[in-house]
């Protein structure tokens, strides 16, 4: 799914995702009261980042794809009580999510444009 700009979210509301995620996450580590919510939103974020970056390398054909779900990743921070932009800066690159900002804030004709310059 792509980020859409004008609708400041996604097509198929996938952004639902991140509320989803930090509100189930709150209630579930509440109950299970095995450590702080807090601790354990880093610890899942830590894994998250390093995962994504890892693909990021390792897949070049879901390119298109890859900056959108850096996006959905920066909502779910700004979402989440848990988490800070610092925390995310510490094991995600932010020059990655203002590039994928970049892409996505393009006008549609120099996308095309640009894909059509890499097609071979």
């Amino acid at each position: 799914s792509m980020y859409q700009p004008a609708l400041a979210g996604y097509e198929n509301n996938i952004h639902c995702i991140a509320t989803a995620v930090n509100q189930l996450s709150a209630a579930i580590f509440t109950i299970i009261g095995y450590c702080t919510v807090q601790e354990r939103m880093h610890e899942f974020l830590a894994v998250a980042t390093a995962h994504l970056l890892r693909l990021g390398q390792e897949n070049e054909k879901d390119a298109k794809h890859r900056d959108s779900i850096y996006i959905l990743l920066h909502r779910f921070v700004e979402e989440s009580p848990f988490l800070t932009m610092n925390l995310l800066e510490t094991c995600f690159p932010y020059i990655v999510l203002r590039n994928s900002y970049n892409i996505a804030y393009k006008p549609k004709k120099e996308k095309k444009k640009k894909e059509e310059d890499t097609t071979y």
